[in-house]
């Protein structure tokens, strides 16, 4: 690890409140040279730049600790539309005690994210490649996890459709968003009742002076069987 890496992530790790060991954060090291080596060749990022990428994909991956510091101590946890591995390669290191699936739609993203966590000995993660409205309606999948977190680009109406379904009743979805969301929460409010969801806490925070937002969406009750609803329905006919 150069020193240079080294000062940036301690620095953005002492601003949300995480110390991380050595080795973990060499883990983070050898993931960032993976992650711009391979965008070389493969699109996984437009963010590339050394500090960008601590802070904008490490430090806003992590930033939930500062938050909810009990969140990832064991249970399992599903990261919906994971792309190149945010926030759920992160959140592995970070958290050893906690099992996570990483699952996305673009079959290329989950293989470099199982070389990554392979590299890594990233024991307590799985990397699947499929669509969140197949993927839920599998028994092994479907209200079995304790958190399902997100960074996906989707609207909130249509994300809660996709990632509510894998939630056990009484955990937690949460969703990682940026920018001015009051509209978006506003118009997500039929969808989460439907789906057995209840925000609980709007988190707002900043990096690198952008507005950031990790929202807290409990799971009340059991998502009716219907939802998802079939492949790319959810994006084109948003609950609303």
């Amino acid at each position: 690890m150069t020193e240079e890496f080294r000062q940036e992530l301690e620095e953005g790790l002492a601003t949300i409140q995480l110390a991380l060991g050595e080795e973990q954060m060499e883990k983070l090291y050898q993931f960032y040279i993976d992650l711009i080596e391979t965008n070389k060749v493969m699109n996984l990022t437009a963010i590339t730049q050394r500090r960008e990428v601590i802070y904008k994909h490490f430090i806003d991956s992590l930033a939930i600790y500062s938050f909810c510091p009990e969140i990832f101590q064991g249970g399992r946890v599903i990261d919906m539309g994971t792309g190149a591995g945010f926030p759920g390669i992160p959140l592995a290191i970070a958290f050893p005690n906690t099992k996570f699936v990483l699952l996305d739609s673009l079959n290329k993203r989950i293989q470099f994210i199982r070389s990554v966590s392979q590299k890594l000995e990233l024991q307590n993660l799985e990397a699947e490649h499929g669509r969140a409205e197949d993927f839920a309606k599998n028994p092994d999948y479907r209200e079995q996890f304790d958190y399902c977190v997100s960074r996906a680009v989707a609207n909130l109406s249509t994300l809660s459709e996709y990632c509510l379904p894998f939630v056990k009743v009484g955990g937690y979805f949460i969703p990682y968003k940026s920018g001015e969301i009051e509209g978006e929460v506003d118009s997500a409010k039929f969808a989460l009742k439907l789906l057995g969801g209840k925000l609980e806490k709007d988190l707002e925070f900043d990096i690198e002076g952008e507005e950031r937002h990790i929202l807290e969406i409990r799971k009340a009750k059991e998502t009716p069987n219907k939802y998802p609803r079939k492949a790319g329905t959810p994006n084109k006919k948003p609950l609303l």
